[in-house]
């Protein structure tokens, strides 16, 4: 069964472009990984400071073998001190 990872992302107001620069750095080389499906940045059109990362892994392995690469460790150093809350949600697709 595939895993659906759903991240928000808030941003310190002053590191808007930051955040939001390393976070569209990790997309083309998460999509380049062999267990990702999906993997799409959104911005929330009500709340400028907050991004979302849609996500689809073929497993819970694939994503455990995702945060461990060289880029995903480096978007989590980019952005720790500019964002205010991380929150990540683990969903299985029920229908």
């Amino acid at each position: 069964m595939t895993l659906i990872i759903v991240a928000t992302i808030d941003a310190q107001a002053q590191h808007i472009d930051a955040v939001r620069a390393a976070l569209e750095a990790i997309v083309p080389l998460s999509r380049a990984e062999s267990g990702c499906l999906r993997y799409e940045l959104h911005l929330d059109n009500k709340i400028p400071t907050r991004f979302i990362m849609l996500e689809e892994w073929t497993d819970k392995a694939a994503h455990t073998g995702h945060e461990a690469t060289p880029h995903f460790k480096t978007l989590v150093a980019a952005v720790g001190d500019k964002v205010v809350n991380i929150d990540i949600a683990e969903l299985s697709k029920l229908k």
